[in-house]
């Protein structure tokens, strides 16, 4: 029966844990870019640009300068450091690839892997 070395063994959890984390979801994004977005603000804590105003309240003094002050604060936030203008932007950040082409490169990882595994059986 087949018992994998050490060295596949240590490429086989690594490459599982890669296609966990980095699979994306049929909506959303992935656990890893999940993760990265909790990490860089898990108090929830830096602001997030406000979105744009709708049509019908461009006439709403009141509306339009609520929606400013929001605005101003998310540009003072990250206008403060280069650090805190990472965060913000990792704190919104979105999976690199589109969906196809994100589980593309994963299955050609792991077949890749799956070779590695089966060429480094072969030095036994």
């Amino acid at each position: 029966m087949f018992q994998p070395s050490r060295a596949q063994w240590s490429l086989i959890w690594a490459v599982a844990v890669i296609l966990i984390l980095a699979w994306p979801p049929a909506e959303g994004r992935s656990l890893l870019v999940k993760i990265v977005n909790w990490a860089v603000d898990p108090a929830n804590s830096l602001p997030t640009l406000p979105a744009p105003l709708a049509m019908g309240l461009d006439d709403n003094g009141d509306a339009v300068a609520a929606h400013d002050a929001i605005e101003a604060d998310y540009y003072q936030a990250r206008d403060r450091s280069a650090l805190v203008r990472w965060r913000m932007d990792m704190k919104t950040a979105r999976d690199p690839l589109a969906p196809a082409t994100e589980r593309q490169v994963l299955v050609g990882l792991a077949v890749l892997s799956a070779l590695a595994v089966w060429r480094l059986d072969a030095k036994r």
